[in-house]
């Protein structure tokens, strides 16, 4: 299949949701149908889809579990409509006392391809006074995907994984050449660090890196960073949003560009194990 495979267009759609579902799923599908009209056979939207909502208790009372979430359906749609790979970055689901951050890849045909849940939750306190305790509200997932399509193997993860270079490294090396990144960075670290480790991922795998995200001042008072981004494996920017704007970015992506950084740089395949000591003086 990898030598068959082709270059193909994929697309970030950057958002800013609010509170209500409904509307957020409708702008989704807007900026979906926006970037299968240009042409993108894979299209990702960004952490958070359905409800941008920090407040636990309310976000909550209002989600169902996975089998009544409407907004399931709707995506399906779309995908078929489209005959797309489209990758709902995630969505708030009900699972049991907590909730699930969980991304949803569907295939062209609308099925499901697979789930994954945000492995690392944002537990942080910034300086300003800005904290985020993630795990209070969501159940952290326990488990890598890789998803072998037609287009690319792609590795899935969500915002706050892209701190951690061993959940990329590991996809990689079991295959994937394309990390989807969905995000909703707090403006603050966005600012700081969203292109950069962004970049480092790419770099360090030799694999392209699709991260759309949320962007700009939400009905529930977080502020997101935007910049949607697309990075090829040789660290070249190859699309990016200059704003925190809802909208669409589309870059092409070639797999083969993969094999060939992989080839001049094969830091995958030469990693070796090693002990470490710690010297007290």
């Amino acid at each position: 299949m990898a030598g068959e495979r082709k270059p193909f267009y994929a697309a970030c759609v950057q958002m800013r949701s609010g509170l209500d579902r409904a509307r957020n799923v409708a702008d989704a599908l807007s900026l979906i149908d926006e970037a299968a009209t240009r042409g993108a056979q894979f299209i990702a939207t960004p952490e958070m889809t359905n409800v941008v909502d920090r407040k636990g208790a309310r976000l909550l009372a209002s989600l169902p579990g996975e089998e009544g979430l409407e907004e399931i359906a709707a995506f399906s749609a779309a995908a078929k409509r489209h005959r797309a790979w489209l990758l709902i970055g995630s969505l708030a689901v009900k699972a049991g006392e907590k909730a699930a951050n969980r991304s949803f890849l569907f295939r062209p045909d609308g099925e499901i391809a697979t789930r994954y849940d945000k492995l690392h939750m944002f537990d942080v306190d910034l300086p300003g006074g800005e904290s985020w305790k993630e795990s209070r509200l969501y159940e952290a997932g326990d488990a890598a995907k890789v998803v072998v399509t037609p287009l690319a193997k792609l590795g899935l993860s969500i915002c706050y994984d892209v701190r951690f270079p061993r959940l990329y490294q590991t996809l990689s090396q079991a295959g994937a050449e394309l990390l989807c990144v969905p995000a909703a960075f707090t403006r603050q670290t966005g600012i700081a660090h969203w292109k950069t480790l962004l970049t480092a991922r790419a770099i360090e795998n030799g694999a392209f890196v699709v991260a759309p995200a949320q962007g700009g001042l939400h009905e529930d008072g977080r502020e997101t960073y935007g910049h949607s981004m697309m990075i090829g494996p040789w660290g070249e920017t190859l699309a990016e949003a200059d704003n925190d704007s809802p909208g669409v970015i589309l870059a092409q992506i070639d797999p083969q560009a993969v094999a060939e950084a992989r080839q001049r740089i094969p830091n995958l395949t030469l990693e070796r194990d090693f002990e470490i000591f710690i010297i007290n003086q």
